[in-house]
């Protein structure tokens, strides 16, 4: 029933994503102005598909390790795709001290899994095997598709704001719609709208398809290491790390981490990649009290 609702949530956020892009290009430049911004962000977003699992190890200081180089890992992947009936994804090791991990790649047949030195060596192997299955969940889950057509939208959106702003410096408000009348006073609120409130609104819903799609790697990874109290284990240890040893990256990365490796307050937390720690473990915990009660 989770995962249903999870999917129904990412299913209606990406219809608003959709509405909103609509409501831009006709606030701005009717269909054609809607069209324009949609096909520009889908070549940038198209190209970072392509090549944003390169971009991102390189940005995490990424290196790929084998079965001789890093036996224990290797063979940890190895066992867990096979379960979770995925190609094997490539292996690769982040020389920090923070535990953390990341999985990347535009399909299960380009995936590629890597983890910090300090996650092997603060969580247990079962911690371990945990984390790396969450990783594969999202593999399995075509995370990266779906968070590119969010960003796909969201950056459409963004785009038309921009034009909107210049526009509306330039004098480009009243413009004329499609049927060719003035738009007044009625098109100059709607370009400050679009200017001011649907690039938020876009991120928002963006942020929170990326919150939705963590909690179903949670319960995927549970399942496929059918271990969720491990998992719940080292997503504690790992919250408690944060606050003490936090990983040096870009902010642009911190979607991709188990753990979001930036802290911060309130307004922070507002536009976080993450579902609150405390709600994913409380989650995890409930689904092993129900495993154990069929048990039972």
């Amino acid at each position: 029933m989770t995962r249903l609702t999870n999917t129904l949530k990412t299913t209606a956020l990406l219809a608003t994503l959709t509405v909103l892009l609509v409501l831009a290009g006709r606030w701005f430049g009717g269909t054609q102005g809607m069209l324009i911004a949609f096909l520009i962000a889908v070549l940038m977003n198209g190209g970072a598909y392509w090549f944003s699992d390169k971009l991102a190890l390189s940005m995490a200081g990424a290196r790929e390790v084998d079965r001789y180089e890093a036996p224990r890992l290797y063979q940890m992947v190895a066992q867990l795709a096979q379960r979770a009936n995925l190609p094997m994804p490539r292996v690769y090791l982040i020389d920090s001290a923070a535990p953390n991990a990341f999985a990347t790649g535009r399909s299960p047949k380009h995936g590629a899994v890597a983890v910090t030195t300090g996650l092997l060596q603060l969580l247990n192997d079962n911690e371990v095997a945990a984390v790396i299955a969450h990783e594969l969940g999202h593999i399995k889950n075509r995370d990266t598709l779906i968070s590119t057509i969010a960003a796909t939208f969201a950056g459409a959106v963004a785009i038309l704001a921009d034009m909107a702003q210049w526009a509306l410096l330039l004098g480009g408000f009243g413009r004329h719609d499609d049927e060719g009348e003035d738009s007044g006073v009625a098109g100059v609120v709607g370009g400050l709208l679009l200017i001011l409130v649907a690039p938020i609104a876009a991120t928002l819903i963006q942020l929170a398809i990326s919150r939705t799609r963590e909690f179903e790697a949670d319960a995927a990874g549970a399942t496929i290491s059918g271990e969720p109290l491990a998992l719940a284990s080292a997503l504690r240890k790992i919250e408690a790390w944060k606050q003490q040893l936090p990983l040096a990256t870009n902010p642009a990365m911190a979607n991709l981490y188990i753990i979001n490796p930036l802290d911060g307050g309130a307004i922070v937390r507002l536009f976080s990649t993450h579902p609150p720690t405390e709600e994913r473990i409380a989650r995890l915990e409930q689904m092993a009290f129900h495993r154990r009660a069929l048990v039972w």
